[in-house]
C-alpha cells in the first residue's frame, strides 16, 4: 500500500489559480511522481483582523490528520497541525508580524506589539522539533527571517514554476507581471520609466489591492500600459517577447517570476533588497541587480534597449539556471525527511529514509 501523506493548504480552494495554487499543485504532482498516495487538503485562513488569525491557527491546531502517514505544511497557520510526522516546506509566515510590521504599522501600538508577540510564540513552538520533525524554506529570504526572528534553522530548497509552455521570442518591450501590491513596488518601475530615454514600451500585468493607485502614478506616461488579468497563454506570450522582466519587489520569499522570466529566455532586473530574487539573479550575468533607484533602474533598462544581443545572452545563462531547479529535488527531500519509502520517476527500487527501513509511523499512531 502505498504512503498516505496530506498536504496541508492555508486558502481558499475557491479554484482559482494563482501562485500559491500551482505551489500545491506542483508539489503534489511531483510528490505523486514518487509513488507516493497525496492529498491536497485545502482549510480557510482568514486574515481580515486578528480574532479571525486566532479562529484561523486554532482551526489548523483541531484538524484531525489520523489518516496519513505523513504530513507537509507550507505557510502560517498550517504548520499548528499535529501529527507525529509533520515537516514544514515554509513559504513564509504571517509577515505584518515579521520583517513587515514597521512598513505596515510604523511605531505600531501596545497591542500591536503585544499581537506580534503571541505569534511569533505560536510559530516558534509549532515549527519547533519535535511537533516539527524538519523545517525545509523556498528561499535563503525565509531561512533568514526564520533564524532572525524564531530562532530556528530550516534547508533551504528553491522551487520551480508550475506553469510550463514558456517560448522564447523577440526582445520588444519591457514586462512585469504579478499582483498589484505596494510590497512588489510596481511604483519603482514606474518612476523608472520617466528616467528612459529608449523607446520602449513597459508592460504591467495582473489586480490588486493597490492598482488604481499605480494606474493614477501611471497617468500621463504613453509607454506604460496595464493589462489587468491575463491568461496563462497570454503571460506566456508576454514573457516570450520581453526584452527584460522587471520584477522589484521587497524582501521576496522566492519570486517564481524570475524562472518564469529565465526559463522564457529573458533576463531580469531587480533591486539588492528584493530578497530571494537579488540572490537568484547574477547581477552582469542573467540580469542585473541594482539598488531601489528608478534612475539606477532606467540606466540599465537603456543599456538592455541599446543592446538586445546582451539581452539575449543573459536569457540563455539564465534558463541554464532555471533548469537546476526541479520539483523532484523538492520532492526527494520532503519524503526523505518524512521516512516515507518512495520511488523516483525513472523507476528505481523504492527508497527509504537512508537507513534501510521504512521510518514511517503507523497511521494508528498518528
Amino acid at each position: 500500500m502505498k504512503p498516505k501523506v496530506a498536504i496541508v493548504a492555508a486558502g481558499s480552494g475557491s479554484g482559482e489559480t494563482g501562485g500559491a495554487e500551482r505551489f500545491f499543485v506542483g508539489l503534489r504532482d511531483a510528490l505523486q511522481a514518487l509513488d507516493l498516495d497525496v492529498t491536497l487538503l485545502y482549510t480557510p485562513s482568514n486574515e481580515s483582523d486578528f480574532d479571525a488569525v486566532k479562529e484561523s491557527y486554532l482551526r489548523f491546531y483541531d484538524l484531525d490528520l489520523s489518516a496519513y502517514d505523513g504530513v507537509i505544511t507550507s505557510k502560517a497557520p498550517s504548520y499548528l497541525v499535529r501529527h507525529p510526522n509533520h515537516v514544514c516546506y515554509l513559504q513564509h509566515t504571517m509577515r505584518v508580524f515579521y520583517d513587515m510590521f514597521e512598513v505596515e504599522f510604523g511605531k505600531g501600538s501596545e497591542e500591536l506589539f503585544e499581537q506580534r508577540a503571541l505569534i511569533h510564540t505560536l510559530d516558534t513552538a509549532a515549527l519547533r522539533a519535535p511537533r516539527t520533525r524538519k523545517i525545509f524554506a523556498i528561499g535563503e529570504e525565509v531561512a533568514q527571517r526564520l533564524r532572525q526572528f524564531n530562532g530556528l534553522d530550516a534547508e533551504v530548497i528553491r522551487h520551480p514554476t508550475s506553469l510550463s509552455g514558456f517560448r522564447e521570442g523577440p526582445f520588444r518591450h519591457l514586462f512585469m507581471p504579478g499582483r498589484l501590491h505596494r510590497w512588489k513596488r510596481v511604483d519603482l518601475a514606474i518612476d523608472a520609466m520617466r528616467h528612459v530615454k529608449a523607446p520602449v514600451e513597459l508592460i504591467i500585468s495582473g489586480t490588486g489591492e493597490d492598482a488604481e493607485r499605480f494606474k493614477e502614478r501611471a497617468a500621463g506616461d504613453p509607454r506604460i500600459r496595464f493589462t489587468g488579468w491575463v491568461s496563462d497563454e497570454d503571460l506566456i506570450g508576454y514573457y516570450r517577447d520581453s526584452l527584460a522582466v522587471l520584477f522589484m519587489p521587497r524582501n521576496e520569499d522566492l519570486g517564481l517570476i524570475t524562472y518564469e522570466a529565465f526559463l522564457s529566455g529573458k533576463p531580469v532586473l531587480t533591486c539588492a533588497d528584493s530578497g530571494e530574487p537579488s540572490r537568484v539573479v547574477e547581477d552582469g550575468v542573467t540580469g542585473f541587480v541594482t539598488e531601489a533607484d528608478p534612475a539606477a533602474i532606467a540606466a540599465r533598462i537603456d543599456q538592455l534597449a541599446a543592446n538586445p544581443a546582451l539581452a539575449g545572452t543573459m536569457g540563455q545563462k539564465g534558463k541554464q539556471v532555471a533548469a537546476e531547479v526541479t520539483w523532484e529535488k523538492v520532492a526527494v527531500a520532503l519524503a526523505t525527511a518524512l521516512g516515507l519509502p518512495f520511488r523516483r520517476p525513472s523507476g528505481d527500487a523504492p527508497e527509504t529514509d537512508g537507513s534501510g527501513a521504512d521510518a514511517r509511523p503507523s497511521a494508528a499512531s498518528a
